[in-house]
């Protein structure tokens, strides 16, 4: 990857929508090498898909907590079966295995406290293996969706 590879990355980081001939002209070169270049990012997987960005609170989503989870059992089909468990529950946006204590930190949105409540006590008290949750509200995004430093 080279420094003509990175500025692509970083421009399609910030606009998504990017035509191929925009973007060959803003890192200055001519349509067909951007375009190699392009696919070969999307082949290799560096640029792993297109989407966007929605912001949660036009779409009422407007509550987020942080569940630290702390499990029971630490054996391998314990964890399996949480962790699949958790990417079938929408609400769910970032899950992340960590080292120590707790296990897995959850970023959840959902539209007000009641239904996060509800979600804890139907959905996320009964995972597989869970010992204990601890959640943490957010007050203010501070940072979200940065681009990735290229």
């Amino acid at each position: 990857m080279d420094a003509l590879d990175r500025k692509i990355l970083a421009l399609l980081q910030e606009d998504g929508r990017l035509t191929i001939t925009e973007l060959a002209t803003r890192i200055g070169l001519s349509i067909s090498p951007c375009h190699r270049r392009l696919r070969e990012l999307e082949r290799s997987g560096a640029i792993r898909g297109y989407r966007a960005i929605v912001d949660a609170t036009a779409v009422g989503l407007t509550f987020q907590a942080l569940v630290f989870v702390t499990m029971r059992q630490e054996d391998r089909d314990t964890l399996l079966g949480f962790e699949a468990a958790v990417a079938r529950i929408p609400n769910v946006v970032q899950a992340q295995r960590l080292f120590g204590d707790p296990d897995y930190l959850l970023r959840i949105v959902t539209a007000d406290l009641a239904a996060y409540q509800q979600l804890e006590d139907d959905t996320l008290a009964v995972l597989p293996g869970i010992q204990r949750l601890n959640s943490t509200l957010v007050m203010k995004q501070v940072v979200d969706d940065r681009p990735l430093p290229t």
